[in-house]
């Protein structure tokens, strides 16, 4: 896994380019014949697609509250905005998704405060405490709306009722969400064929081919990494260390530091699991899975430690956070995410025998 700095792009963008690509990839003519049914198909499969990383991140967020610094409102709503469908799918999203503002929610995690409170799939946002939705800057073809949306919302006191004015079949709807604490951290599924996963400080992105190939408990356990990164604010202690990212972060003095974050990640990872409720074996067991034919490749043998160390190095770790009984866990590295990255990877490290 790696933290690179991730696109501005919501839901409804993803759905776009799923789209294109589902459609792409038939004949000439089945492709101009493809009814709207078939796109309709797809939109709804992709809805549920993002619900379920909506949900894995919001047990996450919600459960490792007291590790963040850095908190948001809770409220299990996953959003999604008219602008981002083109001019030739923008009649039917309009249509399917009932949109009457231009910012509306996809889904809603259940058990959430958003579900709570009586919001559904399909209602379209008004105002959402202070933050009036027609008001927000954005414009056809772009995720700015949805991105504004965001982050005014992540800027609301965490724990402070939030009203909602929504419009739902026509007729207005207004509710209260009591939100709970969450680690200010937005989850988004990336819809490629690759396996890419990464973190940026404020966002995580883990692509559907994880989903399509792992079972959900591994693929929770490549969730709980990346936000690890999060919760250690692993950006911002790089970018002051001036590294570079990409291709170069396998080279020279780079490498200590990345191979450091790595395996803070996955250390905290182990009690992010706990915490929230997942068994953290499935760390290993993802790695054991998608270690050997994936997690190759000279870059990221150089940037990342060997995957066979990394399972050594988790056992280690689950053994002794078998032995604590307190919840939620407060590792000791928690303390230390202030300080800058040592490029001290060695001492973590626990070597494969």
């Amino acid at each position: 896994m790696a933290i690179f700095p991730a696109r501005l792009c919501g839901a409804a963008r993803i759905f776009l380019r799923f789209l294109l690509i589902s459609l792409a990839l038939l004949p000439g003519a089945a492709r101009a014949a493809a009814s709207e049914s078939d796109q309709v198909a797809v939109f709804e499969a992709v809805r549920d697609a993002d619900l379920k990383l909506a949900a894995i991140g919001w047990r996450l967020a919600v459960a490792n509250a007291p590790l963040c610094d850095r908190l948001e409102p809770g409220t299990g709503l996953q959003l999604h905005t008219l602008d981002q469908f083109d001019s030739g799918t923008r009649d039917l999203a309009r249509t399917h998704f009932g949109f009457a503002t231009p910012v509306a929610i996809e889904a809603v995690v259940p058990g959430s405060p958003a579900q709570r409170a009586g919001l559904r799939n399909d209602d379209s946002l008004v105002r959402v405490g202070p933050i009036d939705i027609a008001a927000l800057p954005g414009t056809a073809g772009t995720t700015q709306r949805l991105v504004a949306a965001q982050l005014a919302l992540a800027k609301l006191a965490p724990d402070a009722p939030i009203e909602v004015e929504a419009t739902r079949a026509g007729a207005p709807i207004r509710v209260t969400i009591q939100p709970v604490p969450a680690c200010k951290s937005r989850f988004e599924l990336r819809l490629a064929s690759d396996f890419n996963a990464s973190a940026d400080g404020t966002m995580v992105q883990i692509s559907a081919r994880f989903f399509e190939t792992y079972p959900e408990e591994q693929v929770v356990a490549a969730i709980a990494h990346e936000f690890a990164h999060n919760v250690l604010h692993h950006r911002d202690r790089l970018e002051a260390r001036g590294v570079d990212f990409g291709l170069l972060s396998g080279f020279g003095g780079n490498v200590k530091y990345f191979r450091q974050t790595e395996l803070q990640a996955d250390l905290l990872s182990v009690y992010l699991l706990i915490n929230a409720g997942y068994p953290p074996e499935a760390s290993t067991a993802f790695w054991r899975s998608f270690g050997p034919s994936k997690a190759g490749g000279i870059f990221r043998s150089r940037s990342h430690p060997h995957w066979r160390d990394r399972v050594a190095t988790l056992d280690a770790e689950i053994a002794r956070a078998r032995t604590i009984s307190t919840r939620p866990i407060v590792p000791a590295q928690i303390a230390e995410r202030a300080q800058p990255l040592s490029g001290d990877w060695q001492s973590l490290l626990v070597r494969h025998r």
